[in-house]
């Protein structure tokens, strides 16, 4: 009887700890569901957004053109692939990867507006971003970071002339001589 009395509190307890777990398991599924919910339904939000200011940063960048991101590969859009398309003035819809150097920078560059449209950030650096451009590319490219800098602050490592003519201040090395840098600033007003 003993035996007995100590397997079914045994029993007893195994059984509430079961039911424990179970509970958990049901409150933890519930739980992932809603986040993923409010994922999903925050990440299409934000993606909505950043479409509509990426065509618009890319047809003035591109003075015309189309370009489209798109999800790929899953109905669900957090397990989906992100596709952008660009589509320059006077050429036929093609993925990113296919455009000329200068054309991927565009695009990039309008990408990137497009994200500070819905997202703006304090401060951004862009390294030689402006590289593979010609000058009449640099010039819009130049336009674009005069519109933004009123509530970013940006910080571009530049060989071109060109961008750093639209800079408040300018800084530089030198080696005056062999062996020993120095840096040098400008400040325009």
């Amino acid at each position: 009887m003993q035996e007995l009395t100590q397997e079914e509190e045994r029993f007893g307890f195994m059984t509430k700890q079961r039911d424990d777990l179970l509970s958990a398991r049901q409150d933890l599924e519930l739980t992932i569901k809603k986040i993923d919910e409010t994922a999903r339904a925050m990440f299409l939000e934000t993606l909505d957004g950043i479409k509509r200011g990426f065509v618009q940063i890319f047809q003035r960048l591109f003075i015309g053109g189309d370009a489209q991101i798109r999800l790929t590969g899953s109905d669900d859009p957090l397990e989906a692939e992100i596709e952008i398309l660009a589509t320059p003035e006077g050429k036929s819809m093609k993925s990113i990867t296919l455009l000329s150097g200068g054309e991927k920078t565009l695009t990039a560059t309008a990408l990137l507006f497009g994200i500070y449209l819905v997202k703006p950030a304090p401060f951004c650096v862009l390294d030689e971003i402006d590289a593979p451009l010609d000058d009449a590319n640099v010039q819009r490219f130049c336009a674009m970071l005069r519109d933004f800098s009123s509530g970013t602050q940006f910080l571009v490592i530049t060989h071109n002339k060109r961008t750093m003519e639209v800079a408040d201040r300018l800084y530089g090395v030198t080696m005056e001589r062999a062996g020993v840098s120095k840096v040098v600033s400008v400040k325009f007003s």
